[in-house]
């Protein structure tokens, strides 16, 4: 007889209050072995990694914190929250602080790409590598779809406001998930359902406006990332949907520019790649981190001081 597959590792589903809000976070894996922290997109929030984290958690403290005003974490109302990526950095940091964590490799995608650089360029010697999936950090991958948004930008009135409301609509969130996708049966419809139901919250459209406000801070800091990238050149995977009409596979190939070592991958698919493309790309992560992390000391952490909530 074969023997029994190996039980999956269990992911913990855990929120603690950082810089006086409740965070939910998924952590997975044994506290002393080398950390991933998993930093998700819009409009999604750590449940865009709810297969991608069972994968690694067997070798991997994986770590998945939702970002404030995403997912189970708590969405304080505007004038009691300053929501923007500073914001979002010091609160991951202090999560990360929270739990003993003092050296990781960072997975980041969409808004959790300049969320994880603001980490790496306030803490560069804790970074140990860079798993980037359709994550910006240049002019070059920010094209066609980003009129709207630079409109609102140089002018928030109700009329540029109205002109993104569509994107934060159920069809819009499915935009982003289908665009690009070969089959769509590969993909799990209770991803944008999930991700919508949030969406739809009382004050969160809103809340969502004053982020997309403050996202063009990440713009100023480009030459700041790009910086860090060349004076540290941690190991850098870059997995990237080329079908993606968000952030274009222009911005992948950049980063070559100033990690000319990095590996990258271009996948035949859109934005949300995991959702339909995990089978590649798993294969292709576990081999990257076992390259790069297995060989560096990792400081030992305590177990979790979060509640179990």
């Amino acid at each position: 007889m074969a023997p029994a597959p190996a039980a999956p590792p269990v992911t913990y589903h855990r929120t603690a209050k950082i810089a006086g809000i409740d965070i939910f976070y998924r952590e997975a894996g044994s506290p002393d072995a080398p950390v991933v922290v998993l930093l998700h997109g819009f409009p999604s929030s750590s449940h865009m990694y709810r297969n991608l984290i069972p994968a690694l958690a067997d070798a991997y403290h994986v770590i998945a914190p939702d970002l404030p005003g995403f997912g189970l974490s708590e969405m304080p109302p505007l004038h009691a929250f300053e929501y923007g990526f500073a914001k979002f950095a010091d609160v991951v940091d202090g999560l990360l602080e929270t739990l003993g964590v003092r050296r990781y490799a960072l997975y980041v995608m969409d808004y959790g790409a300049p969320v994880g650089f603001r980490l790496a360029l306030a803490h560069p010697d804790r970074i140990s590598a860079l798993i980037i999936q359709n994550g910006n950090a240049y002019e070059d991958g920010m094209q066609a779809f980003w009129a709207p948004t630079r409109a609102f930008w140089a002018d928030d009135t109700p009329a540029t406001r109205d002109a993104m409301r569509p994107f934060m609509s159920l069809e819009g969130t499915r935009f982003q998930y289908v665009t690009g996708v070969d089959d769509v049966a590969r993909l799990d419809p209770a991803a944008w359902l999930h991700d919508q139901l949030f969406l739809d919250r009382p004050g969160a459209v809103d809340i969502q406006f004053a982020i997309i406000r403050d996202y063009r801070s990440n713009l100023a800091l480009y030459p700041a990332f790009h910086a860090y990238l060349r004076a540290c050149r941690p190991p850098a995977l870059i997995l990237w949907g080329a079908r993606d009409p968000i952030f274009r596979p222009d911005g992948a190939h950049a980063f070559l520019r100033d990690l000319p070592d990095a590996e990258l991958h271009l996948l035949e698919t859109g934005h949300f790649a995991l959702e339909d493309r995990a089978d590649e790309m798993v294969p292709l992560i576990r081999t990257f981190l076992a390259r790069h992390l297995a060989a560096q000391p990792q400081p030992s952490s305590p177990a979790s001081t979060g509640d179990r909530r």
